[in-house]
């Protein structure tokens, strides 16, 4: 199993367009050590060849050039993509799929409260039917229902409720249901390792224990350092934890949290370009670094098993 990880960064990118922290400004200018970052989204692969995409970023265009594999170039109009899952309705999330508009009617995987939020609040399944159309698949997630996706032989997909809110755009924003928000276990039925990827991980759920303790790898949130970075910037008056976001630093934040499970691999993604843990020379970093969590960035490579 091959996961290629395509963007890293949370919605806006690193450095974001109109940003002038510390961070954007610094890496601009070379006076920061740091990596830029497009918006999050990862591929997946039993073979290395048929890939599932998982989020559609508006970079998507971008991570495809960068990423050759996702091209096999078999014939005058090809993807390598096999499919699409959603993990929400989130525009950094989503709004990929228009840039996908010239190909064969897009295959998507989402529950079906993301599937109404792209139908409604943000039409943007109605907006593609104009163009390659989608086909919906239904993502359950009360109860948990596990699904393979034809083309991606030998991969096994889980999908896990996650606590959250639905985008502003949504009929319910204010009205939470499961599914709103959804984590994903990947798991490799030749070789039974599992990873787990939630990228919108905003707390810690008795449900969510089997999944955190037992993959071989863990790829979750990592937008905030701390839950009142953004207030503390005079950028927004909202906390992390308020707009579903698990910050690291603290007593009960994600580093607490991943300190008491010891078997996997463990990942940030969806990282915002506010966080001082971009910056590689920072504290912060180095903290991370001694609590053995890594920070996704564009390009990188995990394979588990053979592949064939």
């Amino acid at each position: 199993m091959k996961i290629l990880v395509l963007g890293s960064a949370a919605g806006g990118g690193f450095p974001q367009w109109n940003c002038n922290c510390r961070n954007c400004a610094g890496v601009r200018d070379g006076s920061l050590r740091a990596t830029p970052r497009t918006q999050s989204s990862i591929a997946v692969s039993a073979n290395g060849v048929d890939w599932v995409l998982f989020n559609a970023s508006p970079d998507i265009l971008t991570q495809f050039r960068a990423n050759p594999a996702l091209q096999p170039g078999r014939g005058l109009r090809d993807t390598g993509i096999v499919g699409v899952v959603l993990m929400d309705a989130q525009i950094d999330h989503t709004t990929g799929l228009f840039m996908l508009r010239e190909g064969k009617p897009l295959d998507v995987w989402c529950t079906a409260q993301v599937h109404e939020d792209l139908t409604s609040g943000n039409p943007v399944f109605n907006v593609l039917s104009h163009f390659c159309t989608v086909r919906w698949q239904p993502v359950s997630v009360v109860p948990p229902s596990s699904f393979s996706i034809p083309g991606a032989a030998g991969l096994r997909l889980t999908p896990v409720p996650l606590t959250s809110k639905a985008p502003p755009y949504s009929p319910h924003r204010h009205d939470p249901h499961p599914g709103d928000n959804i984590g994903m276990l990947i798991e490799d039925e030749r070789s039974g390792q599992r990873v787990f990827y939630a990228p919108g991980f905003g707390a810690m759920e008795p449900h969510l224990e089997p999944f955190l303790a037992d993959s071989d790898c863990v790829m979750l949130d990592g937008t905030f350092w701390t839950d009142d970075e953004m207030i503390r910037l005079g950028i927004s008056t909202k906390t992390a934890r308020s707009i579903g976001h698990l910050p690291q630093s603290g007593p009960d934040g994600m580093m607490a949290l991943l300190a008491r499970y010891p078997k996997p691999r463990k990942l940030l993604i969806h990282i915002n370009n506010t966080n001082p843990i971009l910056d590689e020379d920072s504290p912060e970093r180095a903290e991370l670094t001694r609590a053995g969590i890594e920070l996704a960035a564009d390009g990188m490579l995990i394979e588990y098993g053979e592949t064939t």
